[in-house]
């Protein structure tokens, strides 16, 4: 018999794209091994509009487990929203700039050198999630850069890469897992140190899911030896001792 909380019909997730990459390499072997279905959705792991993880839960989306950063994590828990005791740290993920393939390589490698790069491009292009929202609000007033730089905010990283692919930007900002492997750019390196963020992706089970013994089983996968590789391809570094 199927047990009540592992239906035939699988699980929903719904992830960030800082994750995306790693989960997109692990997911195959999970399902291959269980035979559980796995729905994915997308959503951003903080901002405002509708494509954030934090609105589509508040307007009904069903959902089973969440993989996002830790700053958007902690306003669903406030909200009731995460089951308590069910959040795994996977992965954590540091800033980093691309720019588009060919294009002269611009100097990120210490304060000095990222703030010029920052006041002479044409436009920046940064998700509007944690990252973008830290470097808007911390990084540029705090480079002297809140009313110089031009930039163009993306409800996804994703989308903020495609644009710099597209020549619609100069410089791409965000975590280093949304620029790697993207046609038409190329990673720089990380942000200094002294204005740097290196977020945590983590798995939690939402609140009043059907699908809890699943959902455990999927987390306990992408916090495994096995899923290291994967994180590890896409910039990140699993955290140590999950």
């Amino acid at each position: 018999m199927t047990p009540p909380d592992d239906p035939p019909a699988g699980l929903t997730v719904m992830i960030s794209g800082g994750f995306a990459l790693a989960y997109e390499a692990a997911l195959p072997d999970f399902t291959r091994e269980t035979g559980l279905a796995v729905r994915t959705l997308s959503g951003a792991s903080q901002g405002r509009g509708p494509r954030t993880i934090r609105h589509q839960l508040a307007h009904g989306a069903s959902v089973d487990v969440v993989i996002l950063s830790n700053e958007g994590l902690h306003e669903l828990t406030r909200e009731g929203r995460i089951l308590a005791g069910s959040a795994v740290e996977l992965a954590t993920a540091p800033l980093a700039a691309a720019m588009r393939t060919g294009a002269p390589v611009p100097a990120i490698d210490t304060v000095a050198a990222l703030t010029r790069t920052l006041a002479q491009a044409r436009r920046v292009a940064m998700p509007g999630s944690t990252s973008g929202l830290f470097i808007r609000d911390t990084v540029f007033p705090r480079l002297g850069l809140a009313d110089t730089v031009r930039v163009t905010m993306f409800a996804r990283g994703t989308e903020s890469a495609a644009a710099l692919a597209a020549g619609q930007a100069d410089l791409a900002l965000g975590p280093v897992s949304e620029l790697v492997d993207v046609p038409g750019i190329t990673v720089v390196g990380p942000l200094p140190d002294a204005v740097q963020l290196v977020q945590t992706f983590t798995a939690a089970i939402v609140a009043g899911s059907g699908a809890v013994g699943a959902a455990r089983r999927l987390i306990a996968h992408l916090a495994s030896d096995r899923a290291a590789a994967a994180i590890r391809r896409t910039g990140m570094e699993p955290v140590a001792g999950r």
